[in-house]
């Protein structure tokens, strides 16, 4: 049977974090929660902590101070691999991620490398607004453009890794930081050569708490992407 892992990298989720967790375990699958926490001034760990002590799968790394998301997914999976688990699936926390798509991640990563999930595909939807939303679509398009790989969505955290397959990657080659650091990892797993699979999500509006994601991230995405193009 294979070994699953569910992880999530939370600062200040304590509105949404209990029922993250609740929607994954009413899956009724075998598997692992892993949430590595910045050490969230609202104590989303202390709920974390509270909740984990009723279930055994439920696992908590905080962080002594906010490190950044990239560094939070390095150690997500860096742990996955000294776990040995076969697949590692990686989302939100703000409930923006339906949870019941988990099922669909593990129907198709048994035949690929990587699958990821896609706003911008058939079924797929972006409950963004205004600008947010522009820049989202717009960006992703212009990133498939011009690093000229067949994919639709690139800025999603929503992903599941085959730690089987991909025996020559980890996410500690990825360099970009923020946002661009989920662009930066899909050019990498397809510039080694790794398969990838796009499936669809709706990605829903948070309705607790705020988005840590900076204004002006997706720009900086977009710079970096002309960054890879032309470098030597």
């Amino acid at each position: 049977m294979n070994k699953i892992l569910i992880s999530t990298a939370t600062f200040n989720e304590s509105k949404n974090i209990e029922i993250f967790l609740k929607k994954i375990i009413s899956l009724k699958i075998k598997l692992d929660i892993l949430v590595v926490d910045d050490n969230s001034p609202d104590g989303t760990s202390r709920k974390i902590t509270k909740f984990k002590s009723k279930y055994k799968n439920i696992f908590l790394i905080k962080r002594s101070k906010k490190m950044g998301l990239d560094t939070a997914h390095k150690k997500i999976y860096q742990y996955a691999l000294n776990k040995r688990y076969d697949f590692l699936i990686t989302m939100d926390a703000d409930l923006s991620h339906d949870p019941k798509i988990i099922t669909k991640f593990l129907k198709y990563i048994k035949f690929y490398d990587c699958v990821t999930g896609s706003r911008y595909v058939k079924n797929g939807r972006n409950d963004l607004k205004g600008y947010r939303f522009f820049l989202s679509k717009y960006g992703n398009k212009f990133i498939r453009f011009m690093l000229g790989i067949n994919l639709n969505e690139f800025t999603t955290s929503y992903r599941c890794y085959n730690l089987r397959k991909l025996k020559g990657f980890h996410l500690n080659r990825v360099k970009a930081k923020g946002y661009s650091f989920f662009m930066n990892t899909i050019y990498l797993l397809n510039k080694m050569g790794h398969s990838i699979k796009e499936i669809p999500i709706i990605f829903h509006q948070r309705t607790q708490g705020k988005s840590k994601i900076p204004k002006i991230e997706i720009l900086r995405t977009l710079i970096y992407v002309l960054w890879i193009k032309i470098k030597p």
